[in-house]
């Protein structure tokens, strides 16, 4: 059994598709599928059930996929055991940050990474929490930081840090060192035109779930799924935002914008590290997940 055929069958069954795992994979389709199929025929068993919507596994093929994913870990591990004897550990760790974050984190994480683990690589990808919760189970992201995570059986989660959402909008015309404006109660805003995720956003869950608990419930001007373009169309007078400190301070011009905090209730958004529990963390991703809460808090800090 080969074990380039072993991950292309592995990668099929966990996206469903084999157009998905060949863009994954960065390889001709064509190729892939006979790889696939070579591996069937060894095996003298049907995989996947291919029709027009994807593929799926057979009964066969569930069972080679449970095996399949304990196999290319322990060859993961093998590999990484090899780099510690050269001094240094080696792999591929593929991470997703929401849009807020990843602005002003990217960065000081790659370079902290390349530091630290000069002999493995790194990709970064930008995703909503539903999003990338899905890129977890199938493969696609080794970890991922995500608001407001709910448990499941696919993920395991571990709480990060809390952030604060404050109330975002135009400047008012006057100096740059005017006193910025005090709290704004939640009801209060609860009054105003805002520009917010569309479900199932987790902060856009957040925002619902909590004036719900007061009675209220948010007047939607625009639904956009995008940081840099709700910022944008507040300054354009659509409406006001909830955003997190960090998704203003990264903005092209944070200046522009007026912030202020949120009471009764403050509104509070928890962060949590994720990761796949269908396949356990290698030792370079273990490493990875310390280094991406030490980058935050010293991006934090400040």
């Amino acid at each position: 059994m080969d074990l380039k055929q072993l991950e292309y069958f592995v990668r099929v069954a966990e996206l469903g598709s084999f157009t998905r795992a060949a863009m994954a994979l960065d390889v001709a389709q064509p190729a892939l599928s006979r790889q696939v199929r070579l591996l069937e025929v060894e095996l003298r068993q049907n995989l996947l059930v291919r029709n027009g919507r994807g593929a799926t596994p057979t009964e066969a093929g569930k069972l080679l996929l449970e095996h399949g994913r304990g196999i290319l870990h322990q060859v993961e591990r093998a590999r990484e055991e090899l780099g510690r004897v050269r001094g240094a550990l080696a792999g591929r760790v593929a991470i997703g940050l929401p849009p807020s974050l990843a602005r002003v984190l990217t960065v000081p994480l790659t370079r902290a990474f390349r530091l630290q683990l000069p002999q493995a690589s790194i990709s970064i990808s930008e995703g909503l929490s539903v999003t990338m919760q899905e890129w977890l189970t199938t493969g696609r992201l080794d970890i991922a930081v995500l608001y407001n995570a709910q448990p499941a059986p696919e993920i395991e989660i571990t709480p990060l840090q809390d952030e604060e959402l404050l109330l975002v909008q135009p400047r008012p015309p006057g100096l740059p060192e005017d006193p910025p404006p005090g709290p704004i109660a939640l009801r209060d805003v609860a009054a105003l035109p805002l520009v917010i995720p569309s479900r199932p956003n987790a902060l856009r869950m957040h925002v619902e779930t909590e004036m719900a608990n007061i009675g209220c419930r948010p007047i939607v001007a625009l639904e956009i799924d995008g940081v840099s373009a709700i910022l944008d169309l507040v300054i354009d007078g659509a409406g006001a935002a909830l955003l997190s400190r960090n998704a203003v301070a990264s903005s092209i011009r944070p200046s522009a914008y007026q912030t202020r905090p949120v009471c009764e209730p403050a509104l509070r958004t928890r962060l949590y590290l994720a990761t796949s529990s269908l396949r356990p963390a290698t030792l370079t991703q273990q490493t990875t997940l310390a280094l991406i809460g030490r980058t935050l808090a010293a991006v934090n800090a400040a």
